[in-house]
């Protein structure tokens, strides 16, 4: 399917952003399968062209970020954080389980093209561990059950909202927003909880602050001792530091050495 007219000129527009055009080849292919459903070979020529580079430099940019699908991707793309927490808290469980009931494999779209698949890396969202995420959003602290689910609701129509964020979208409309065409969504949900809020809590409790660059000789620093003791540590430090740096002979003068004997 070739692409069309408005999507040439929204690659164009995306090149323009940049002073240097290249830099918009990762949001260019998120454009891409917003219209196509995938990065397809008129796409990777289409940027190309726009670029001034060549079709093999943007399809090895394509298949190296695993966020660029080379297959059809359904209206919402589930992806199940399978990294050491998210395991452990039940992110394998979770992942069978959908497996199972979507009788699909990794990375695979269910018959109906609602759901697509994947096991992912770690989503950075270990305080609500087992997390998946729908389109990028959060779907935080889920079970085996809440998973299926969720995938059902989806499939069925339901308007979903993510636990930390906005209304579910498809996945096009997805792709959009990551090409740079915000969908009027981004103040929707809550920009974090609690969780992710209790060092924080804890600093404000504590009177603890950052080091604020020559200042940092005031106040405490984030481990609570007095910052001129942090400040006269780190001094000693450099000055051993230095002192062994002194001591040590360079390269050059054990290559001299070696070659007196």
């Amino acid at each position: 399917m070739a692409l069309d007219e408005k999507t040439y000129g929204e690659l164009r527009e995306i090149a323009g952003r940049y002073p240097e055009a290249r830099s918009g080849l990762l949001p260019m292919l998120h454009l891409v399968q917003s219209a196509e459903g995938r990065v397809t070979p008129e796409g990777i020529q289409a940027c190309a062209e726009i670029l001034e580079i060549t079709p093999a430099e943007v399809s090895g940019v394509a298949t190296f970020y695993t966020m660029y699908k080379r297959r059809p991707v359904g209206d919402y793309h589930v992806g199940v954080c399978t990294n050491t927490l998210c395991a452990v808290m039940g992110g394998d469980e979770i992942f069978s389980r959908l497996k199972e009931h979507l009788d699909v494999g990794n990375d695979e779209t269910s018959e109906d093209g609602k759901i697509t698949l994947e096991h992912i890396e770690c989503n950075a969202a270990c305080d609500y561990a087992p997390v998946v995420m729908v389109n990028w959003e959060f779907m935080d602290n889920q079970t085996p059950e809440s998973a299926v689910a969720l995938v059902d609701d989806l499939r069925a129509g339901k308007e979903v909202t993510s636990t930390r964020g906005p209304r579910l979208c498809t996945w096009r409309e997805a792709e959009r927003v990551l090409a740079g065409f915000p969908d009027g969504r981004v103040h929707e949900g809550p920009a974090a909880g609690a969780p992710s809020l209790v060092g924080l809590g804890i600093a404000t409790e504590r009177g603890w602050t950052a080091p604020e660059g020559s200042d940092a000789g005031r106040g405490t620093d984030l481990t609570g001792a007095p910052a001129d003791v942090a400040a006269a540590s780190d001094a000693s430090q450099e000055a051993e530091a230095a002192a062994v740096e002194e001591e040590a002979p360079t390269a050059t003068t054990a290559a001299e050495k070696k070659e007196a004997q």
